[in-house]
């Protein structure tokens, strides 16, 4: 992964992990929609909430960022464009994202309901902070930002390709790996 990826990745996580800590912020110390999310009383979150929530956040977040850059990629090495490979391979991996996405915020928004104030803190940040990474960052910023560095995006320096392991995850070579010469058939021989 490039620097500018790997600055893209981080501003995206940065952006999900705030959002998550403000929506905590937001019901749980100054008390919005406390009534309609059965907050009772403000305080301060427990002292362990961020650690929780970056921890899951990154790693769901890596999930997404992987899902869809791996297929733009994909379509890269194959030929496309780059910015017809960021449309193809976004429109090819969102419904992954999408699906997982939803999966993650039902499971985290259905812990909002729960009386104890703690479960419902970490639930309704993760139920948060999923869904404006998945929609907001992974699935909108990340095409946009790929889409406007170009070919750029996928340039790797040659040092570092050379010491880096060839894997050919993406099947580059699948294309134009040489191809046996087809053998004539044999004609059977007569028994006898």
């Amino acid at each position: 992964m490039t620097g500018r990826k790997l600055i893209k990745a981080a501003v995206g996580f940065l952006l999900s992990v705030g959002a998550s800590f403000g929506a905590v912020v937001a019901v749980f110390q100054r008390g919005w929609f406390g009534d309609l999310l059965g907050v009772s009383a403000t305080g301060p979150v427990i002292s362990f909430l961020p650690v929780i929530l970056m921890a899951v956040l990154f790693g769901l977040a890596m999930d997404y960022e992987v899902f869809l850059v791996s297929r733009m990629r994909e379509e890269y090495v194959h030929g496309a464009a780059p910015r017809e490979a960021v449309v193809t391979g976004a429109r090819h991996a969102a419904r992954v994202v999408v699906a997982a996405a939803l999966i993650m915020f039902s499971v985290f928004a259905s812990f909002v309901t729960i009386e104890d104030v703690i479960v419902k803190a970490i639930a309704l940040g993760l139920a948060v902070g999923i869904l404006v990474d998945a929609f907001l960052v992974r699935m909108t910023l990340v095409p946009a930002v790929l889409a406007l560095l170009g070919r750029s995006a996928w340039w790797l320096p040659r040092w570092l390709d050379r010491a880096l392991p060839d894997l050919d995850v993406e099947g580059a070579r699948l294309g134009s790996a040489p191809t046996a010469p087809a053998r004539e058939p044999v004609a059977a021989s007569p028994v006898g």
